[in-house]
């Protein structure tokens, strides 16, 4: 990073990691093309893996099983000093490797910590799990690096 009084503290970095709803994930698409996925995702401190779900096909899954590598950036709304038109943001980046995840206990665990980044209502957490499950392929960022910073849009 150039700008060292932008980086952001490694607990600040997993703060925004844990909290924000949703991220891009960046692989390497069809013809070596970038291929970015808004996509939501639960950071999980236990192992420090990143946890995403979706369907078992598409560009994104295909992308995935040729490449491993990918890169995930997230980042916060913002806010503005006082008196001050520009927002800070603060983002984060994340590179590392993917893994497909197969042991279901895990898979059941990180789907209820996904579901209550949205709802607390277990009844509907358990139902959807159960109804979509069998479909949902889920897997992890492992991460090798994680660089944050603050920007100032001015």
């Amino acid at each position: 990073m150039q700008r060292k009084k932008q980086k952001l503290s490694e607990e600040e970095c997993i703060r925004l990691l844990k909290t924000e709803l949703r991220g891009v994930l960046c692989v390497l698409g069809d013809d070596d093309y970038p291929y970015g996925v808004p996509i939501n995702h639960c950071y999980c401190e236990t192992d420090g893996k990143i946890y995403f779900h979706g369907g078992r096909t598409g560009h994104k899954i295909d992308a995935l099983k040729r490449h491993q590598k990918a890169s995930f950036c997230v980042y916060d709304k913002g806010f503005r000093k006082d008196g001050e038109w520009a927002l800070n943001i603060r983002s984060v980046i994340v590179f590392g490797r993917i893994e497909f995840i197969e042991d279901q206990d895990v898979m059941i665990r990180m789907a209820e910590a996904l579901s209550r980044k949205f709802t607390d209502d277990e009844a509907y957490i358990r139902s959807e799990i159960e109804r979509s499950g069998p479909g949902t392929l889920m897997f992890a960022l492992i991460p090798e690096h994680i660089t944050g910073k603050i920007v100032n849009e001015a």
